[in-house]
């Protein structure tokens, strides 16, 4: 975006005090389809796993060799291998009716959907041809499929109650270290200083400040689109750039096919934040910070860099990075990546979302 003119601002504000800033109540992160969220490629691996180790102890009480067991488990998969997918697609479809049920209803539900599943499996195996799979029990069958449909709602149920905490810990801990004090002093400082010279640009100021605060207390969805962080970026970016004039140099390449890309909230201020707070801020001469979007394999990348110059900067503990990772495996689990580099006078994090 474009900057305006480096205006002359009062001193920085510092302050190794902290805001009093946390939420009195908690924010609630519920998400009526959490339980069954099994729309994931990490749940999926983790469910056909659970299923084939079952079915592998089950194989082996009738197998009379290790050749036996394998050939009977590879002809068993055959069968319960599309029985779990279509029992997964189900789920995923109907998650919202399915995790708004009592808990005895989803594992009514469950067991119901895995009975139809294998019921499916075993039409499908009775005409398959071979002799092996053409003679399982119906009754067996069904019991099994409802079982394992039981067994997988238990285990998603345990995942939901886990990971609900976390989420609500590492949103907490997000809003409480979002807006550090001497950004804020600074701000203000900021527009003060610009109130008789160039009023416009003070009223620009205490906007972009304001939507930030807004953001920072008030956001409590689950996720947002990568377009509404980079708006945000944006914003944040605008008032350091009236601070720190023609030593902050700024660089966007920005794809609006990734704009569509779910991630948690304010997932990229903080790394725009760290990347002015650590590359521009401790140098004389400043530095340089470049915001890019790509769409690459199916991933919305965003990458963030930043120059590291020869100036004394306090080292940084990570946490602002280890908040950002954890928020992205939370929402993603195996289908995010998240990677940091440093490489010469560069410092780079990246991550990928699904589309």
């Amino acid at each position: 975006m474009d900057s305006p003119p480096p205006s002359p601002v009062s001193e920085p504000f510092r302050s190794s005090s902290s805001l009093d800033a946390a939420p009195a109540v908690a924010p609630t992160l519920h998400d009526a389809g959490r339980v069954f969220n099994v729309c994931h490629i990490g749940v999926v691996l983790r469910s056909v796993l659970l299923v084939h180790g079952v079915l592998a102890v089950g194989v082996m009480f009738g197998a009379a060799s290790l050749v036996d067991w394998l050939t009977q488990l590879a002809l068993v998969s055959l069968v319960a291998l599309p029985c779990m997918l279509v029992w997964l697609l189900l789920a995923c479809a109907l998650r919202r009716p399915l995790s708004a049920l009592p808990p005895a209803g989803q594992w009514a539900a469950a067991g119901t959907l895995g009975a139809a599943c294998a019921g499916l499996g075993w039409v499908a195996a009775r005409y398959s041809g071979l002799s092996p799979l053409t003679e399982l029990p119906l009754l067996a069958s069904l019991c099994t499929g409802a079982g394992l449909g039981v067994a997988l709602t238990g285990w998603l149920q345990m995942r939901a109650q886990s990971t609900g905490p976390a989420q609500a810990a590492a949103r907490l801990a997000e809003l409480q270290s979002r807006i550090r004090p001497h950004f804020l002093f600074n701000t203000l400082n900021t527009a003060l200083s610009l109130v008789r010279a160039d009023p416009p640009r003070a009223e620009r100021v205490l906007e972009d400040l304001a939507e930030l605060f807004r953001h920072a207390l008030d956001d409590v969805r689950d996720s947002v689109t990568l377009a509404e962080e980079v708006d945000l970026a944006e914003r944040y970016l605008a008032i350091e750039q009236i601070r720190f004039g023609a030593r902050l140099r700024l660089s966007w390449r920005l794809d609006p096919g990734a704009d569509a890309a779910r991630l948690p909230p304010l997932l990229l201020q903080p790394l725009v934040e760290n990347a002015v707070r650590h590359g521009v801020e401790p140098n004389i001469e400043g530095g340089t910070v470049h915001i890019q979007t790509a769409v690459r394999l199916g991933l919305a990348w965003i990458t963030v860099t930043n120059s590291v110059g020869g100036g004394v900067s306090t080292p940084g503990h990570g946490m602002a990075l280890a908040n950002v990772r954890e928020r992205l495996y939370l929402m993603h689990d195996v289908a995010a990546r998240f990677e940091v580099q440093r490489e010469g006078g560069q410092f780079c994090v990246r991550l990928g979302v699904p589309l």
